[in-house]
């Protein structure tokens, strides 16, 4: 009898341990699917998206665990093939690769092994519940927010002006990519744009230009309403009376892009970008993903 409490015990602490995993994996899916994702103008395609990048971890991992709690010997060895995996992955023992992906796996596959969690039923209840609702309640407000977006459709160079601040914003084209670029990019492409923000110079016209941090900070806005930002460069940190979001007129909801380079420098490697959100980060000028990109401005 001792011996099936421990192996009971033993079951159970795999399994609460596999759902503590598949929480915090819906947890940061569902949250980067709202903050990163969800710009596709096609609703099928938006939802391929969240299951295929956002969700899979979720989803695969809950399916493992679903295994190992129905076969626990073939879930535990699943999940050292799985560990196998990540190690050639990798191709190495990283610090970061061993403590969160290698040595996890392999723990847990050796726990389902020796395992046995009983009623099965009760695991199976929460392994699948909890993580669904975990899902649930974080999904809640990112929904509601992107769901309540301002898309007014123009596209074209806009004059937005509050909180002291007015500006032309380019127009969607090489001014206004919907790609990634570094710093030096981003700066080449404004001093070469023409005056009506469409088409690239041959030669510098010095037309347009990246805003500064405290520019864009003070340009942001959310339902049309500037959001009262202030930059404060001392403290290195972005305040606002109303979060911004993804709207218009300054962001193309249906862009990947959310982030824009600023012209203003933190030393020679770096400079500052700004979310959609408001947040300004210190990033290397060499840095330049898809999701990167930049707006020009200039003087009305």
């Amino acid at each position: 009898m001792k011996h099936v409490d421990k192996r009971q015990l033993v079951g159970w602490i795999a399994v609460g341990l596999s759902i503590v995993i598949t929480c915090v994996w819906a947890f940061w899916g569902i949250i980067e699917n709202f903050h990163e994702g969800w710009y596709h103008e096609s609703w099928l395609s938006n939802v391929g998206l969240m299951l295929v990048q956002y969700l899979s971890p979720m989803l695969i991992f809950m399916g493992v665990t679903l295994i190992s709690i129905t076969w626990p010997r073939f879930g535990g060895g699943l999940h050292m093939i799985f560990a196998v995996l990540a190690i050639w992955f990798f191709q190495a023992f990283s610090n970061a690769a061993t403590f969160l992906i290698i040595t996890p796996l392999i723990g847990l596959g050796l726990l389902y092994w020796f395992g046995r969690p009983q009623p099965r039923n009760i695991a199976i209840f929460l392994a699948v519940g909890l993580p669904l609702l975990t899902l649930i309640i974080f999904g809640i407000e990112p929904v509601l927010r992107v769901s309540q977006r301002l898309d007014d459709g123009n596209l074209q160079a806009r004059l937005v002006q509050g909180n002291g601040v007015s500006l032309i914003w380019a127009p969607d084209g090489p001014g206004w990519p919907r790609a990634g670029v570094t710093w030096d990019e981003a700066r080449q492409v404004c001093q070469y744009l023409d005056e009506g923000g469409m088409v690239l110079a041959p030669t510098p016209q010095q037309i347009w230009r990246l805003p500064t941090v405290a520019e864009a900070v003070r340009s942001m806005a959310r339902h049309g309403q500037n959001s009262g930002g202030v930059w404060d460069a001392k403290n290195v940190e972005a305040t606002y009376k109303i979060v911004p979001d993804k709207e218009s007129p300054l962001w193309n909801v249906h862009s990947q892009v959310i982030y824009w380079w600023t012209a203003t420098e933190v030393d020679e490697e770096h400079a500052y970008i700004i979310v959609y959100d408001g947040k300004v980060w210190s990033r290397t000028k060499q840095f330049g993903p898809a999701y990167l990109g930049f707006r020009c401005v200039k003087q009305p």
